[in-house]
């Protein structure tokens, strides 16, 4: 009996498109269209074709999106973008014919190689910035910077291709996508992008610092369970800061990096060219080291220990021994946009966890000069006074308020009795002990503003691990959307000073903010972030130096752990525990 199945597709291996471009082999596909080396027999020269998927074909949508691809690009003339030949349709199929580079994608290298360093980094994001403010300036934002579009060739030039879901920037120009679709990638999308909003070239910069920070990290600083958290995670939080993740970068790539990841469009490089110039010229030393050991973290009952060496860090890493990075300062505010919820249980406390090594933020050191000394010999001697008279008159030392005098040529020189980094900025800071008075657990997001508040002060310190506050348990490591979760802590009067929390489960990501308001504030806005953001992949002891005159602290939780006490739906939780303060 005959065979009645159909017979198998004819590869188009040799065939003539558009009677002018022969097919020799297939390079790539992707989910609209296959790519193929073509000869271009008319003007004998090897070229590169995107052909259309059959099933595709039929869609005028689609079609007219490879269609106007052609048209956008023919109008660039860029050393650092593909450039379009032809536009051609064969056995109705639309096809592209295209400028044949030959090289691989940036996708594809970091495949090989995880991560690149800062100056092929540069060299690439110059190169695809300068590639943008070409498009921009010609009326089109690309809308799709990634890895997989951008090509590097052996002898080392970068060029940006696949203008596919590019649009005018005109007001009348039509857009081919629905109103309800985010087009693009999830982990490079700009936060306009997410939000719906109307689109300008400087999208396409954020887009570009996503794909430089992955370059440097190894990996994108926004990454959730489905595509929808991934999108959604950069309207929630900032990027884990480059500095903590490869503490070695030239600091002032690091600083433009975050600058150009800026939510408001407002607060990024505002051109191409701009972003192009300021990447070239980005003094690519590694930051300063001083070799003065850093100051231990302040003794708490029961200090966790670890092996010496083990931490959250990058392999390959050098480790500097008793050295701490010059850190850059860190402006960016925390997100506003409410997000909903997730499903979630409230199980019981989990037993002890080991708890690792203190996780110090690196700092900057600071070496007094002499006019500082000798402001702080005078301010010695006022204290020195005051307290006599003080004694004197039998009045308790505790309740003086005692006035500092700060030298008018050193106006950022601060000293405590300690000499250390706390400042009086308000002129208020207790001068007696200072202590926590309440503890309260937030959650902003949820539906009753708290999150297992009967066991918020089990965070206190005790001497135990074992005693901590948990948050619920979530379905991701990141909320579930949620901007995060915390404990608001009430000081018993206004104090600058040294916070101290274990963060006892791992992965984990925890910021601290400060208020000065007689009421803690009711939204994350009327909070000031204080700090970096602190990260492990292990459980570990994060201290904060709060440098102003606080009344209520929050411990924002952002990112957590596994917890083997919660369900399979739900593996995630925080939990914090052993929490002081030092005035």
């Amino acid at each position: 009996m005959a065979s009645s199945a159909a017979p198998p597709p004819r590869a188009p291996v040799g065939e003539l498109l558009a009677g002018r471009y022969r097919l020799e082999r297939r390079i790539g596909q992707g989910g609209m269209a296959e790519v193929w080396v073509a000869t271009d027999t008319d003007l004998d020269r090897r070229v590169a074709v995107k052909w259309l998927k059959t099933n595709l074909a039929s869609d005028p949508i689609v079609a007219e999106r490879f269609r106007r691809e052609a048209i956008a690009v023919a109008r660039l003339n860029h050393p650092n973008i593909v450039g379009v030949h032809d536009v051609v349709a064969h056995e109705g199929r639309q096809a592209v014919v295209m400028q044949l580079v030959d090289g691989k994608s940036l996708r594809q290298l970091l495949d090989s190689q995880k991560r690149l360093g800062p100056e092929l980094t540069i060299h690439i994001g110059a190169a695809i910035a300068g590639a943008l403010d070409e498009a921009h300036r010609n009326g089109f934002v690309h809308r799709d910077v990634k890895p997989g579009n951008i090509l590097v060739t052996s002898d080392g030039r970068v060029l940006l291709t696949d203008f596919g879901i590019a649009k005018g920037l005109q007001p009348g120009d039509e857009d081919l996508t629905s109103d309800n679709v985010m087009m693009g990638t999830a982990k490079y999308l700009s936060p306009e992008q997410v939000r719906g909003r109307r689109l300008d070239g400087r999208a396409d910069l954020y887009s570009l610092a996503l794909v430089l920070y992955e370059c440097l990290a190894g990996r994108v600083p926004f990454l959730g369970e489905t595509d929808a958290d991934t999108a959604l995670a950069r309207l929630q939080r900032d990027p884990t800061d480059l500095g903590h993740l490869r503490p070695t970068l030239p600091i002032g790539l690091v600083n433009l990096i975050h600058k150009t990841l800026a939510r408001n469009p407002a607060h990024r490089p505002q051109t191409g060219s701009d972003l192009r110039a300021a990447l070239l010229a980005v003094d690519t030393s590694p930051p300063p080291i001083d070799g003065t050991p850093a100051e231990p973290p302040p003794r708490i009952a029961n200090p966790p220990t670890r092996a010496l060496g083990a931490g959250p860090g990058v392999p390959g890493d050098p480790h500097i021994s008793g050295a701490v990075p010059v850190t850059r300062t860190d402006d960016r505010t925390p997100a506003t946009a409410p997000a909903p919820e997730t499903e979630q249980r409230d199980p019981t406390p989990a037993g002890p966890v080991p708890v690792g090594t203190p996780a110090r933020q690196d700092a900057q050191r600071w070496t007094p000069s002499l006019v500082v000394v000798g402001g702080l010999v005078v301010i010695a001697l006022v204290v020195a006074g005051a307290l006599f008279v003080g004694l004197n008159q039998g009045d308790s030392a505790d309740d003086l308020t005692i006035e500092t005098i700060v030298p008018a040529d050193e106006p950022d020189a601060v000293a405590d009795e300690q000499i250390d980094d706390a400042t009086d900025e308000a002129g208020d800071v207790a001068a007696g002990p200072v202590s926590i008075v309440d503890v309260l657990a937030w959650d902003p997001d949820g539906t009753n503003g708290t999150e297992n508040n009967g066991q918020a002060s089990l965070a206190l310190a005790d001497g135990s691990t074992s005693t901590a506050w948990p948050t619920e348990c979530y379905s991701d490591k990141y909320l579930g959307g949620k901007r995060g979760v915390g404990l608001i802590l009430s000081l018993s009067a206004p104090s600058a000073g040294r916070l101290s929390v274990d963060a006892l489960n791992g992965p984990y990501q925890l910021e601290v903010y400060a208020s000065t308001d007689e009421a803690a504030p009711a939204d994350l806005d009327g909070w000031t972030r204080i700090g970096d953001n602190n990260f492990g992949d292990d459980p570990a002891t994060v201290t904060t130096d709060v440098d102003v005159a606080a009344t209520h602290l929050l411990l924002w939780l952002t990112e957590l752990g596994p917890d083997d006490a919660c369900s399979n739906a739900n593996p995630y939780r925080g939990r914090l525990g052993e929490v002081s303060y030092q005035p």
